[in-house]
C-alpha cells in the first residue's frame, strides 16, 4: 500500500530567512503499515512582530493627533532571521534584521530621528524570556520625504529547552501497525505531548518600542 501523506507544519517551529540553517523542508505525517510519524523540527525560533507594534507615528504637537500635525510615520518591515542550529553552543542563536521606512512631512533642513525598538523571546507562546530594546537611527537629507535603515540584533535560545524530550519523540515517531489500538490516534493530539511541544517551542518577537498612547494609535487608527 502507497504511503499517505499529510504535510503539517506543527513541529517546524522556524523557517530560517537567509537559509544558512532553520527549518529545511516542512514537516510530513507519513501513515503506512509501518511508519507512524516523521517530522522536521528546528531549534532555530520563529521570527515575528506582535499586532499594533510594527508602526510608529510622532506628531509635532503632544495631545493633537489628527493628520495636519503628523511629523514622522515609520513602519518596521522585511523582517529576516538566520540561525546556525548545527552549532554544538549551548544556546542557539538567531541573528535577526530588518529594515524602517520612515517618512517626513515637514522636508525643511537635514534631520536625525532615533527610534526605539524591543526583542523578545517568548516560549511556549506566551512566557517571556528575555526583552531588550534598542535603537535604530534614521537620517534625512535637507528635503528629502523618505529615508530608511537597517537594524539587526542576536537573540538567544537555550538548545536543551529548545529540544524535544526523548521519550516525547519517541511517542511521536514510534512505528505504529494496522491493527495496533492506537494505530489511529494521532500523538499530536495527546495533551502530554501538546505541552511538551509547546515548551520547547520559541519565537522572537520585534517591534517599536511604543508607549500606552502610541499602542492605542495603532489599535485603534
Amino acid at each position: 500500500m502507497n504511503a499517505r501523506r499529510l504535510t503539517t507544519t506543527l513541529l517546524c517551529s522556524a523557517v530560517a530567512a537567509s537559509g544558512l540553517s532553520g527549518c529545511k523542508t516542512k514537516g510530513e505525517i507519513v501513515v503506512d503499515q509501518s511508519v507512524g510519524i516523521t517530522a522536521v523540527r528546528s531549534k532555530c525560533p520563529a521570527v515575528g512582530i506582535p499586532d499594533y507594534t510594527g508602526d510608529m507615528t510622532l506628531f509635532r504637537a503632544a495631545g493633537d493627533r489628527t493628520a495636519s500635525n503628523l511629523d514622522v510615520v515609520a513602519a518596521m518591515t522585511d523582517v529576516r532571521s538566520a540561525c546556525d542550529e548545527a552549532s554544538l553552543d549551548p544556546k542557539v542563536t538567531a541573528q535577526v534584521s530588518f529594515q524602517v521606512l520612515a517618512r517626513r512631512y515637514d522636508t525643511a533642513g537635514a534631520r536625525t530621528i532615533t527610534l526605539p525598538y524591543f526583542v523578545s523571546v517568548l516560549q511556549g507562546g506566551s512566557a517571556v524570556i528575555s526583552k531588550r530594546v534598542g535603537t535604530v537611527t534614521l537620517t534625512f537629507a535637507n528635503g528629502q520625504e523618505r529615508a530608511q535603515a537597517t537594524a539587526k540584533v542576536n537573540a538567544f535560545v537555550d538548545r536543551a529547552a529548545a529540544t524535544l524530550p526523548q521519550d516525547v519523540r519517541d511517542r511521536i515517531t514510534r512505528k505504529r501497525k494496522a491493527g495496533d489500538a492506537d494505530a489511529a490516534v494521532d500523538p499530536l493530539a495527546d495533551p502530554q505531548v501538546k505541552a511538551a511541544i509547546a515548551r520547547s517551542s520559541f519565537e522572537v518577537l520585534v517591534g517599536f518600542q511604543l508607549n500606552e498612547a502610541q499602542l492605542a494609535y495603532n489599535a485603534t487608527r
